[in-house]
């Protein structure tokens, strides 16, 4: 993505936001939620999870919220400082985006990211979400990360290809149409 500094920033601020909601839904309804209101017996998701005292992370339980603002700290903390720029330089690898369609271009870095934060975000998901009550264990911190990169995999992919991305590209479009415009006239001119 071209653009100055502040834009990749709020670009990756407003990326984040949306990402960090859809994977806390999916992983305490889609993935989890079933097992939540069983070991709960509670007839719903969210009423599990207050009858537990919260979303085990840390070792603890913790409110919704703290979970959100956690992984959107790590989240937020990851795509700035390797997810941008990595994407970016490996979709460059493989297409000139001068000469290559914008839309296949844009599909290349959404595609390069998440095979780049998923397995970071899946292995800092095993650290907070580790079973600590049990032990620690090398294998099982493996093997939980190796279980969340298959959990997490598909629906990032499709999520940021189908949905968050092109959602994201659109607000980004609109909040700097006039930047943009005046751009294209200053390199028109």
């Amino acid at each position: 993505m071209s653009g100055n500094r502040f834009q990749r920033i709020i670009f990756a601020l407003l990326t984040v936001i949306v990402t960090v909601h859809g994977y806390v839904f999916y992983s305490l309804y889609v993935v989890n939620g079933t097992t939540l209101m069983e070991v709960n017996q509670a007839s719903g998701v969210l009423a599990a999870i207050r009858a537990q005292g919260g979303v085990y992370i840390f070792g603890r339980f913790m409110p919704i919220w703290a979970v959100i603002l956690i992984e959107f700290c790590f989240a937020y903390l990851l795509e700035i400082v390797m997810g941008q720029p990595s994407s970016y330089k490996l979709a460059c690898r493989v297409f000139n985006p001068r000469e290559t369609h914008p839309v296949l271009f844009e599909t290349a870095i959404i595609c390069t990211t998440v095979g780049l934060m998923c397995p970071a975000m899946s292995f800092i998901a095993a650290w907070l979400y580790y079973p600590y009550y049990e032990g620690f264990s090398i294998i099982t911190l493996l093997a939980n990360w190796v279980k969340l990169v298959c959990f997490n995999f598909p629906f990032a992919f499709f999520s940021q290809l189908f949905f968050i991305q092109p959602l994201i590209r659109t607000v980004f479009k609109i909040l700097f149409r006039k930047d943009n415009t005046s751009r294209k006239t200053v390199q028109g001119a």
